[in-house]
């Protein structure tokens, strides 16, 4: 029975109940008891915390119990009185009566138990219940919801509602059979815990704990509870949720925060149990909508709740149940005293309820499905089989092969590792990239030809074969299998190498591999710790060594399709198998003999194959059958070796010892040389590691895999999610390291008033009249304004806490007092322990406390350093003063010195250089204070005359033009897309509104804006009207209406402005960052119309605003007199080059960072890094000013280093240094020096991170090859203005947070001010989701870049760093409930290019079509043909899977009909890639593999190999069979089509996929430049 129509019928019918209640005073409103959990009789209505009490269909409904419940009330089959539960009816476990006999007081009566035990007892008592059972009346255990078709009464241990730590209090009373369950339920939404209560006719119980045998009946039922909690988080504005997101987002979220939950079904993944839960969860956040908070939107409104009740209806086969009308009990909240309010609805419903039954059916399902696997492996033996893997002797099967041969090679091979060390940080080996492998060949250690068939299929404990491949890889495209009626199973060992165009490659050990079958195919592939490969046709050489595999497969098959045939299964026995299969025919597939005997030999020596098949088969009876146990029997008898399988598979990059190492020649990548280093950031980094490395990290580690170990025993496999889709839901977490264990608690002296006095006379007065003083003593110690002190709170834990004393004053009653601003450790930020030790942090956290709170004063130095790189060495040498003091200091065990030279900000993910000139004056005026009051004063403030106000920070008037939410207009929103790459569709900008009228009401106060009202005229989008407007329209137009609206004044958003066109500000670039839109025509929304906008028509005060505009570019010099402003505009950017920062791009790549920074006007990029040479080539071609280094960033630094006389400083490899020897001086004495680069930015490969994902396996050699470390290095030796780092999401997350921590840490060591955080690029005008994370770094003198405002709406919840303890920071807000633009489709991208055709090669075309849409025209520029309009083509078989794929919204690869079809050589193969279907649960439906592009959708994330099996799948054009080209993808990423690209197509795509996003990085420059003129402005 679904719990969804349990619930909704529990709802309706509890007039018998509602009756009793008004009898029965008990059941009246009770008070909540202090912090105890409150009852479910106490339920207040604006108390969220609290959900709707569930009633049950009453039984004395039925004609056989219409008398008075209290005289005929069904009870529970029972012995006479006794106290032995033993002798008792109920079935209890064994192990929990024992315990009872001996320490509780058992009675029979609740009413006795009750009077036994206290609590709350008006209006109803309340108690706990613990170590619980609930049961029907013959004592079997049944689920709570069971009350809805059967009595179900309760046996249990009743406990007071209140802990107490006396234990007699505590023992409680045991009850049994008592009862009946009239109602159940759930509280705990605000805590986000979730507490079941169930209530009899005397009592309602919080229930705390099942008995141990009910704990899995129980799990279900609080399985479900835990669901509706957390969905309830996830969408309750109240509790920090977004009640918008998508059904796949929530999900998403959902999942990974209740992955780890045991009990969970064996079978279902957690997404699948909320799916199928969602009714449930639906009826049961509705009932809270009239306890919810203002702010809140009600949840029966909520689309995505909607969405997932209807995605259960179909996941259950959905019986319709009653609903519920409106201003029934789903709107409000039911207490159990209330039932008469149903009296009326539960009759007139009573009709439409489920037949009880059907209602009994789902529910004995739904308890079925529960049982967790354990309890069914002790009914099922069989599958005992998967925990061993029964080893084959290689003598039984030696006469199935061929004689021994030995593996030789003529073509060069690739090491596995080097193409895919770069690419992988994965754990789980079902995440592992997959390929394809030709041509192959398997061989041991000796290069001796081996079967596969020796090696287990699963990872085993004490494996002692080991096997290596060598073959062609290729990408996996889906095709190439072999099909049963193959007869050639090989390549020619010369001709298939040429007949595969892919890489030559040897593999290191193959941990397992795996057969797959459908219909007429089979498919073994191979696993090793770096991917997974599917075989192709093996060599000419070692087909016949395959052959036996292959066929043993095929034989298994045979076998499966035999048992299949049978009405059961079981009828088959061993014997009866080997018969029939000895009675194939010759030229059966599976043909083994005619002899059964033969046929049983060869069944058995090869049986581990066979049994693993039988063991992956999806069909339980197949794999428990009789001919599977006997199998096993028999292969025991001949005494194969039994394997213990391996629970957890964790992947360990070890060596690569294939012989082809030493025998065959290969090709290696460029070899990955260490980093060369400055001194400050090797010590940094190197005794990070040399600290934290060794026994602790391994030791966690060890515990960590066993931890996880225990959970995968008890949990079930989770279906994957889409990886994109839970990147959107979680934040970032850096996780919390351990303290450093270097100081002691210290307590505070015990003293009295006597040794606390002022040592000075006041020296003024607080604005209050407070006397102020500048110094007192406190025990001895002098504590002095500007000084430091250690502080004793509740909540200080191990370690004190410091404050800066900012004032001392003395108050009204003579309390001696001191303002201070709280210091933090550095391992209590988000530096954690790779924060010095020695170092604090100022705060904005400010607090009053007693002199006599304090307990000792500490030294603190405020530290700062003399700016520059002239200065490095010199600071240099006395920091390493400082930590030889500090050494001393600690081993003479004298208390610890710190020192401070940032303010931390964590609100803002920022640390800032002190301002020494406004802390510590002793004035009574707190900096700290004084931000914190401005900022309050942002909030709301209006003037006088309610003609203007200041709203969050921005100052209104009225006639401005304003922003308000789109939902805030009735119009009907649409649908927003779920499916990959849909998300933004229906999302919509903010509404562009004209200010009217601010309308206040009588007694509104000036500071509190809610319940003000604003007049506006509404000005409409060209989107308002149709899509195909808004892609004919400019991005910036809006339309005049004579729509006027009243809103809330705490609807508006923004500030903008409505000009004329012709007093736009000119726009270079896709980049918008000012919130100025035109409007030219009158939009009348009742007929559609649109006409020319009358004259007489203002739009605001655009003249003069236009003259300022150029009276501002007139004062910084960038127009002439007698200029207008616009016409000067490309003069400007020419002259504007003399002024900007002299840049260095390290990691260049093609140049997107760099041209989005040289496109803002504050960077010019003088020097670029590149190591790819296709990439450096086209950074020189597009940035010919720049001087392009094609070379090893290690090399440059080692060279620069030593041309300017500081080797010594330089930590560099032999390798690096003989390379500099090579460069010529003109080389040399071109490299940038210190004090010539202004701004270095890059984005150090994210790659080589993925070696550090395990502590014992990262040694601070390994760490050393990180090119993060040469990035810092360039920083620290050049000391530029400005610093920016730039790199994927998740290089906060790597190696635990480690490599990011300890940037930061760099960075400020340098002296650094610095900000961190996550952006969205297409919040900021592409077309693309597309997350990266940035630390920006200002140097001491300059003023740290805000991060920009986010322009575009895009779907995605903000993009949040969890920090230390619980706080988490997102740099920007998501954009997802509005923005000032809409958001750029693909079709405004690339609608306007011509059409070409699978494989299309001409490099250049003409347009032949004008550009259309805002977007196309601004990327275009001037160009007059089209360049890399090319594609990647596809083979035969993808290219009729992309013909076939529907050209509509959403579709990919399950669009495809399950069909076969007819390649050009005749081969038969499915249209469907035959991994997908037999995946796609683990891997959340494959969703957007083979995927076609949506018009009106969004990019996803620009890869560098777009393929349809890829990573990233949705690759096919809307309307055109093909891949998208170079010069969409490009498009994607918004370089404009002048833009150029070097090499190959794989070259181009490489380069596009790797870069920044200009758009993004013109955004960023935009806030550099701002912050840089902030400054020439104070």
């Amino acid at each position: 029975m679904s719990p969804a129509s349990v619930l909704t019928s529990n709802q309706s019918a509890v007039n018998a109940v509602a009756l009793e209640g008004e009898m029965n005073p008990g059941m009246g409103k009770k008070r909540t008891q202090g912090k105890s959990k409150s009852s479910i009789s106490d339920v207040n209505r604006a108390d969220p915390n609290i959900e709707v009490t569930t009633k049950p269909q009453q039984k004395r409904m039925r004609s056989e119990s219409t008398d008075n419940a209290s005289g005929s009330r069904k009870m529970p089959k029972r012995a006479a009185a006794c106290t032995d539960f033993k002798h008792k009816s109920v079935r209890l476990c064994e192990r929990s009566l024992i315990v009872d006999i001996k320490r509780d007081q058992v009675v029979e009566d609740e009413l006795a138990a009750i009077s036994l035990t206290t609590g709350p007892d008006d209006p109803r008592p309340n108690r706990r219940l613990t170590d619980f059972v609930f049961h029907d009346a013959n004592g079997t255990p049944q689920p709570v919801e069971m009350l809805e078709v059967d009595d179900i009464f309760i046996s249990g241990l009743i406990l007071p509602l209140e802990e107490s730590s006396d234990k007699e209090k505590e023992k409680g009373v045991r009850c049994e059979g008592f009862g009946r369950i009239e109602s159940w339920a759930i509280s705990g939404y605000e805590d986000g815990s979730p507490v079941i209560w169930v209530s009899s006719e005397i009592a309602d119980y919080d229930c705390v704990k099942p008995a141990s045998c009910y704990k899995n009946l129980y799990g279900l039922f609080l399985g479900k509870a835990c669901a509706c909690i957390e969905i309830y988080k996830r969408l309750s504005k109240s509790s920090g949720g977004d009640p918008n997101p998508s059904l796949d987002e929530l999900l998403a979220g959902v999942v990974r925060s209740m992955r780890g939950r045991k009990n969970f079904p064996r079978g279902m993944s957690i997404k699948d149990f909320i799916v199928s839960q969602g009714e449930f969860i639906f009826n049961q956040l509705i009932g809270l909508d009239e306890t919810s908070k203002k702010n809140d939107r009600v949840f029966s409104e909520l689309p995505v709740l909607a969405a997932l009740r209807d995605e259960s209806k179909k996941s259950v086969g959905f019986v319709p149940a009653k609903t519920i009308p409106s201003g029934g009990l789903m709107n409000e909240n039911l207490e159990i005293g209330d039932g008469e309010k149903l009296n009326e609805l539960s009759v007139s419903n009573y009709a439409d309820e489920e037949d009880e039954d059907m209602k009994l059916a789902r529910l004995l399902q739904e308890k079925e499905n529960w049982r967790p696997l354990r309890q069914k492996n002790r009914q099922q033996p069989v599958t005992s089989l998967n925990k061993f893997y029964i080893k084959i002797n290689e003598d039984e099967i030696a006469n199935d092969y061929p004689l021994p041969a030995y593996y030789k090679t003529l073509i060069q091979e690739t090491d596995e590792y080097v193409i895919f060390d770069s690419e992988i940080d994965i754990r789980d080996p079902n995440e592992l990239p997959r390929s394809m492998l030709h041509n192959w060949t398997l061989y041991n250690s000796d290069a001796r030809l081996i079967s596969l068939e020796l090696l287990p299929m699963k990872p085993c404990a004490d494996i002692d074969v080991t096997i290596y491949a060598s073959g062609i890889m290729t990408a996996d495209d889906g095709g190439g299998f072999c099909l049963d009626t193959d007869s050639n199973l090989c390549s020619s060992s010369s001709a298939g190498v040429q007949d595969v165009d892919g890489i030559p490659i040897y593999l290191s050990a193959i941990k397992e591999w795996m057969i797959e079958f459908g219909a007429s195919m089979v498919f073994i592939s191979i696993r090793t710790d770096m991917a997974w490969y599917r075989l192709g046709k093996p060599s000419k050489q070692y087909a016949s060594w395959y052959k036996p595999v292959l066929k043993t497969a095929r034989l298994a098959i045979s076998i499966i399709s035999l048992l299949k045939e049978q009405s059961r299964v079981s009828r088959l026995s061993f014997p009866d198998v080997i018969k029939r299969v000895s009675e194939f025919d010759k030229d059966h597939p599976a043909y083994i003999s005619s002899n059964p005997v033969v046929v049983e030999t060869y069944v058995v020596v090869h049986g581990q194959i066979i049994l693993q098949q039988f063991a992956e088969y999806p069909d339980y009876t197949i794999q428990k059958c009789p001919f599977v146990t006997s199998l096993s029997d028999r292969m025991e008898e001949r005494h194969h070796t039994k394997w213990l399988v391996k629970k957890k598979v964790a992947l360990k990059k070890e060596a690569n010892l294939n012989p082809s190492v030493a025998v065959a020649p290969s090709i290696s990548k460029r070899k990955a040389m260490p980093a060369t280093t400055t001194r400050l950031i090797n010590r940094i980094w190197g005794e990070f590691y040399s600290n934290y490395l060794p026994e602790d990290s391994k030791e966690r580690d060890t515990h960590e895999m066993k931890k996880e170990e225990e959970i995968e025993e008890e949990q079930e496999e989770e279906g994957e999610e889409d990886f994109e889709e839970v990147e959107e839901e979680k934040a970032l977490v850096v996780e919390e390291m351990e303290k450093p264990h270097s100081a002691s608690k210290q307590t505070k002296p015990i003293c009295s008033n006597k040794e606390i006095k002022w040592d000075v006379e006041a020296v003024g007065k607080t604005c209050e009249g407070k006397a102020l003083y500048k110094q007192a003593s406190v025990r001895g110690d002098v504590v002095a304004v500007g000084g430091s002190v250690l502080v004793e709170t509740a909540n200080s834990e191990e370690y004190p806490l410091i404050y800066f004393v900012e004032y001392m004053f003395e108050n009204s009653n003579g309390r001696k007092m001191i303002h201070g601003r709280l210091m933090l450790r550095g391992f209590q930020t988000v530096l954690g322990n790779a924060a010095n030790e020695g170092e604090v942090f100022l705060t904005n956290d400010c607090m009053e406390f007693e002199l006599g709170d304090i307990i000792q004063t500490v030294v603190v130095e405020i530290r700062l350093k003399p700016w520059g790189h002239q200065y490095r060495q010199a600071n240099a040498n006395n920091d390493k003063i400082d930590r030889a003091r500090v050494e001393d200091r600690k081993t003479r065990g004298l208390p610890a010195e710190y020192f401070c030279k940032s303010l931390y900000c964590p609100e803002r993910g920022a640390f800032f250089c002190l301002q020494t000139d406004s802390m510590g004056l002793g004035t009574g005026l707190c900096h700290s204070c004084k931000v914190k009051e401005t900022e309050r004063e942002k909030v709301f403030k209006s003037n006088s005359s309610m003609t203007g106000f200041t709203y969050n920070g921005t100052e209104y008037c009225v006639q401005d033009f304003v922003y308000l939410g789109p939902h805030h207009f009735g119009e009907d929103e649409k649908e927003i897309g779920t499916f990959k790459s849909g998300r933004n569709v229906g999302l919509k900008a903010y509404v562009v509104c004209h200010l009217l009228e601010i309308e206040a009401a009588k007694a509104s106060k000036k500071t509190d804006p809610e319940p003000l009202k604003v007049k506006v005229r509404r000005f409409f989008r060209p989107e308002d009207i149709s899509a195909e407007k808004a892609y004919h329209s400019d991005i910036r137009e809006v339309y005049y209406s004579e729509q006027v609206v009243t809103v809330p004044l705490i609807a508006i958003e923004g500030k903008c402005e409505v000009r004329r066109k012709q007093d736009l500000p000119p726009l270079d670039g896709l980049a918008i960052f000012e919130h100025i839109f035109f409007c030219e025509h009158l939009y009348d929304p009742d007929n559609g119309a649109l006409k020319q906008l009358p004259a007489h028509i203002r739009l605001g005060p655009s003249k003069q605003r236009v003259v300022d505009d150029v009276e501002k570019r007139r004062k910084k010099g960038k127009c002439k007199e007698g200029e207008n402003g616009f016409e000067s505009f490309d003069r400007q950017k020419d002259a504007s080059h003399t002024n900007r920062l002299a840049t260095l791009d390290i990691f260049a790549g093609c140049g997107g960072l760099s041209e989005g920074l040289q496109q803002s006007g504050v960077a010019l990029t003088k020097w670029a890094i590149e190591y790819e040479e296709p990439a450096g080539e086209a950074f020189n071609l597009n940035h010919p000013e720049a001087l392009t280094l094609i070379n090893n960033c290690n090399v440059i630094l080692r060279a620069i280093m030593t041309a300017c006389g500081d080797a010594d400083d330089c930590i560099s490899t032999s390798e690096a240094a003989e390379l500099v020897a090579k460069l010529d001086e003109k080389e040399i004495n071109n490299l940038p020096r210190p004090g010539q680069v202004d701004f270095i930015n890059g984005g150090p490969p994210c790659q080589g991170f993925s070696g550090m994902n395990r502590f014992n396996q990262s040694t601070w050699s390994k760490v050393q090859c990180e090119m993060i470390l040469a990035f810092l290095s360039f920083a620290d030796y050049f000391r530029p203005k400005f610093f920016l780092l730039e790199n994927v999401r998740n290089f906060i997350s790597f190696n635990k947070g480690q490599t990011f921590r300890l940037t930061l840490a760099s960075l400020l060591e340098m002296g650094y001010q610095v900000r961190f955080g996550i952006l969205e690029a297409g919040a900021y005008g592409v077309s693309q989701s597309r997350k990266r994370a940035f630390i920006w770094a200002a140097s001491p003198e300059e003023t740290l870049p805000e991060w920009p405002e986010p322009m575009h709406v895009f779907a995605g919840p903000e993009l949040k760093i969890t920090l230390n303890g619980n706080t988490q920071y997102a740099a920007v807000r998501s954009t997802s409930t509005g923005a000032p633009f809409r958001s750029i489709t693909v079709k405004d991208t690339i609608g306007d290019l011509p059409a070409v055709k699978n494989g299309a090669s001409t490099t250049t075309l003409e347009y032949k079509d004008e550009a259309v849409s805002w977007y196309q025209k601004k990327i275009r520029g001037d160009m007059l043909v089209l360049t890399d309009h090319i594609s990647k083509e596809m083979n035969e078989l993808n290219l009729i899977r992309c013909q076939r794929i529907p050209k509509c919204r959403g579709a990919d690869w399950r669009d495809l009909p399950d069909e076969k079809i007819r390649l050009s050589t005749g081969q038969v193969v499915d249209l469907i890639p035959w991994c997908l279907p037999n995946t796609a649960k683990r891997h959340n439906q494959w969703k957007g593999l083979f995927g076609r592009l949506d018009w009106e959708g969004n990019f996803p994330t620009s890869i560098t190999d777009p393929q349809p099996m890829g990573k990233v799948g949705m690759c096919f054009h809307p309307e055109q069979d093909r891949i998208l080209t170079v010069r969409e993808c490009a498009r994607s990423q918004g370089f404009p089509d002048s833009y150029k690209f070097a090499g190959n197509i794989q070259h181009k795509h490489r380069q596009i996929g790797n870069a920044v996003p200009p758009p993004l990085a013109f955004a960023l420059g935009r806030k550099l430049k701002e912050a840089i003129e902030r400054k020439l402005s104070t």
